[in-house]
């Protein structure tokens, strides 16, 4: 077993802050999707409040079951993101896992900032909150299925930048400093790097963590992006790792996670994954928040880097992607989550797990689950099916 790390300690009291900061009443409170605008609202003094978070802690406690059904009352499908619909039904219940934090309810917001680069689906989502708490709504529309960002495309994306915090200039009464902008996007800049470099320890064998550590101790570089308190955490985390002894880790394999977490299943199958003598070294998901905000230009930054992550990508560019990965982390084979609710966030739909094979020589496992809703998940199904598959390896 991998030894914990000192600082999945230090989170809880770094997100117990953060939370009470949201709900101290002291500055406006912006909503923002997670892979969202932050580094603007935090330049113009926001606390910046994201449901993507909360949805993923509904997820982690199981409380999709309780939750999901009130939003289907309401008329949201089941069959739609269930981050979007669990969080809806916990609304709707009065009900939030926020308490852990001491927050009874979420944080009432001032203004609803979203990007559709993670997920069309959020826009959708938000303009709930938009009826409920009758606030503006604004945001990025990003293309999706890129190749390449062309000079034309980076222009648009701009000029939608621009737009958006013209808007925002006026719901909060503030003129954004470019200087301000710079300084945000700087500490962004350097959480994301040392993030990044936190990852990248994983192509050490055996790896001295796996992703059922990364998708917990990746919340400060998704909540706290552009703030010291993220460089902190991730300076002092990179340096436990880096001074990690390998211990008593057996690792007999190394697998890749693309797709979506399981939020409700981790402790399972972190310890399912450890009795196989399995590290699952690396993840789309969780190198996805290693942004690089480098360049003069803070809004061309922005517009690129928040429209070059994987999500938004041609199938070509996801393929040579995942091979650049596998080669790097010395990756054995590739797991492919096809979660029930998240097809934007599933690639294993169109024919891509198997043109990785054929480029690779890499196995793949493709399985059912959902991020929130674990009607979709079957603990026996995946051990039978994993066994077998580690049997052929």
């Amino acid at each position: 077993m991998r030894p914990r790390f000192r600082a999945q300690k230090a989170l809880k009291s770094l997100l117990e802050r953060y939370y009470q900061n949201l709900s101290a009443g002291n500055r406006p409170v912006a909503w923002c999707s997670s892979a969202g605008p932050v580094e603007v609202l935090r330049a113009l003094d926001f606390e910046v409040y994201f449901p993507e978070n909360h949805a993923a802690l509904i997820g982690a406690k199981r409380l999709g079951s309780q939750f999901i059904p009130a939003a289907n009352q309401e008329g949201y499908s089941p069959d739609i993101c269930s981050y979007t619909t669990g969080d809806i039904g916990a609304y709707l219940l009065g009900k939030t896992p926020l308490e852990v934090y001491g927050l009874d309810t979420v944080p009432k917001p001032d203004v609803l900032v979203f990007n559709t680069n993670q997920c069309r689906e959020i826009k959708e989502w938000f303009a709930f909150y938009h009826e409920v708490f009758a606030v503006p709504l604004v945001g990025i529309h990003t293309p999706r299925n890129l190749d390449e960002l062309s000079p034309s495309l980076i222009g648009y994306l701009k000029a939608s930048w621009e737009e958006l915090i013209r808007s925002l200039e006026v719901i909060s009464a503030r003129q954004l400093a470019e200087s301000r902008l710079k300084e945000v996007l700087s500490l962004s800049d350097r959480a994301c790097s040392l993030w990044q470099a936190y990852l990248e320890t994983g192509e050490r064998k055996p790896a001295p963590h796996t992703f059922f550590d990364d998708i917990i101790l990746m919340a400060p570089v998704v909540v706290l992006r552009g703030t010291e308190e993220a460089c902190n955490f991730y300076e002092e985390l990179l340096q436990e790792v880096n001074g990690a002894k390998p211990g008593q880790i057996r690792e007999r394999l190394r697998f890749y996670w693309e797709g979506m977490p399981i939020w409700g299943k981790i402790r399972y199958l972190a310890e399912l994954f450890d009795e196989f003598g399995i590290s699952v070294v690396a993840s789309t998901y969780c190198h996805s928040w290693a942004y690089s905000f480098q360049g003069e230009d803070p809004l061309e930054s922005l517009a690129v880097n928040y429209a070059s992550i994987f999500i938004t990508r041609s199938q070509a560019f996801k393929l040579k992607y995942l091979m650049e990965k596998i080669e790097r982390f010395s990756v054995d084979a590739v797991l492919f989550h096809d979660a029930k609710t998240c097809p934007y966030n599933t690639n294993s739909r169109f024919g891509l797990p198997e043109k990785l094979r054929r480029h690779t020589g890499k196995p793949y496992l493709t399985f059912n689950g959902d991020l929130v809703d674990l009607r979709h998940f079957s603990e026996e199904e995946f051990r039978i099916r994993l066994e077998a598959f580690v049997e052929t390896l």
